[in-house]
């Protein structure tokens, strides 16, 4: 079986498109299990949940919560009570394509070999794409594609939150998601979580594949991209790495430093790149995120 886990804090307007993507699509109810976990939301999403389930009580649909406010306690408290062979984790703000739970069942049947992957992320914008979204920022927003085809992560990459599987033995093998980077505590994003598992996983010697078959729309309501959300995504970026590298060691950290002010020019290269191509409007918003992303790193 295939335990998907949602965690959900504050989403009360999305965890029914998130919940009925699953129920709805093309799969049987019987090859897979969703874990609804509500992180101690102070809305009513965990109400929503419970009277979803109570209107759709087929197959194996959990609601539970967990107190303590981050999305990798969440997570792992939803891998706790898996039953499945194989996690998938999904976002509260997701909504899974038809053939979503298939595909992922699919891939785990012709390679019976992985212990992780993870699929495409698609921003359907609300009610369109901001003017000033570019490629280079939109992993903000949840942007995902990494290629076109099936192939393995290279050169540092990992499958994103929204949309990652892993074999449980594997996940708890490496003690799953790391509760220092507990991704959103009340105003405090300390991100970086999911990048910090594959990297164990990766540590073993295993490698980790994608799969574009395997897709979830990402809802972005732009009018909630204000400076201080953007701000606070960028620098939770920047705040997860210093505490995975301080974790490694000085050195580790310091490199880090180095490589993000490299990207600070890479961006205002691209910006500039932009500018010349009649899009100025793009240039700020790349160099503000390496900013900011800068900024979490340090600190400051």
């Amino acid at each position: 079986m295939l335990s998907i886990v949602i965690c959900s804090y504050n989403r009360a307007g999305y965890i029914t498109g998130a919940l009925s993507s699953l129920y709805e699509g093309n799969a049987s109810l019987q090859d897979f299990e969703v874990i609804f976990v509500d992180n101690n939301s102070s809305d009513n999403s965990l109400q929503i949940a419970n009277d979803w389930r109570a209107a759709h009580p087929l197959g194996h649909f959990i609601i539970t919560s967990e107190t303590k406010q981050g999305a990798s306690y969440a997570r792992n408290t939803g891998a706790k009570m898996a039953k499945g062979q194989w996690l998938c984790f999904m976002d509260d703000d997701a909504v899974a394509f038809p053939d979503f739970v298939q595909n992922i069942l699919k891939h785990i049947l012709a390679h019976p070999d992985r212990v992780g992957f993870g699929g495409r992320i698609i921003p359907q914008y609300i009610p369109q794409e901001p003017a000033w979204m570019s490629y280079y920022v939109s992993s903000m927003v949840g942007h995902f594609h990494y290629s076109e085809s099936y192939t393995a992560f290279k050169n540092g990459k990992y499958p994103l939150e929204s949309n990652m599987i892993v074999r449980k033995d594997i996940y708890d093998r490496v003690g799953g998601f790391n509760e220092a980077l507990p991704g959103v505590v009340g105003s405090v994003r300390i991100g970086g979580e999911g990048k910090a598992l594959f990297y164990s996983i990766m540590e073993l010697g295993y490698i980790i594949y994608y799969d574009p078959s395997i897709v979830v729309h990402h809802i972005v309501e732009t009018q909630k991209l204000t400076p201080i959300y953007l701000y606070n995504v960028a620098s939770g970026m920047g705040r997860g790495e210093k505490t995975r590298t301080l974790a490694i060691g000085t050195k580790s950290y310091i490199k880090k430093i180095i490589e993000y002010l490299m990207k600070l020019g890479a961006a205002i290269v691209l910006g500039l790149g932009y500018t010349l191509k009649g899009r100025p409007q793009q240039f700020w918003p790349i160099v503000k995120f390496r900013i900011d992303t800068l900024k979490g790193l340090i600190g400051l």
